[in-house]
């Protein structure tokens, strides 16, 4: 069952003293810590903090340091978010490339439909040339054996 939001705040005030008393309790007395056990410091690394934000003046120590590690995280988040907008540009110049060939390769197909066209015109008219010529023969052929078998005219 999901806690009210209210509950879930008093529960993280709850966690923070106590991990506050715990590092109190165990900040005097550092032999307290086996042997080879590095005790750990109240300070966070000195990373610098994103310049979006700011402690609040009252804020405990546990409190600060907490909110600085969740803030790193998210802006290691937001980096790596960032590194795939770069990635994304990359892929992007890729596809533009690639279009520009395709449209280079579809001009190259135009002009060559256009030459199966201009022959497809040639060829056609060639046919149509040799038939007019073969007709134009037939018909003088025709003439001809008409000429021909039909007996000249005497004069008698």
């Amino acid at each position: 069952m999901v806690k009210p939001i209210t509950a879930q705040v008093l529960d993280l005030a709850d966690l923070e003293r106590e991990i506050e008393a715990q590092v109190r309790k165990n900040q005097p007395g550092r032999e307290q810590h086996p042997a080879g056990f590095a005790a750990a410091t109240v300070r966070a690394p000195s990373l610098a903090m994103p310049d979006y934000v700011e402690h609040r003046e009252g804020a405990t120590e546990i409190g600060k340091l907490t909110a600085e590690a969740i803030v790193r995280e998210y802006e290691t988040a937001a980096k790596e978010i960032e590194g795939m907008g770069t990635q994304l540009i990359d892929s992007v110049k890729h596809c533009e490339a690639m279009t520009k060939d395709a449209l280079l390769v579809i001009e190259e197909m135009k002009e060559t439909a256009a030459r199966y066209r201009e022959e497809a015109k040639r060829v056609f008219l060639q046919i149509e040339a040799c038939t007019l010529m073969t007709a134009e023969v037939r018909r003088t052929c025709t003439e001809l054996k008409e000429k021909i078998a039909i007996p000249p005219k005497s004069t008698a």
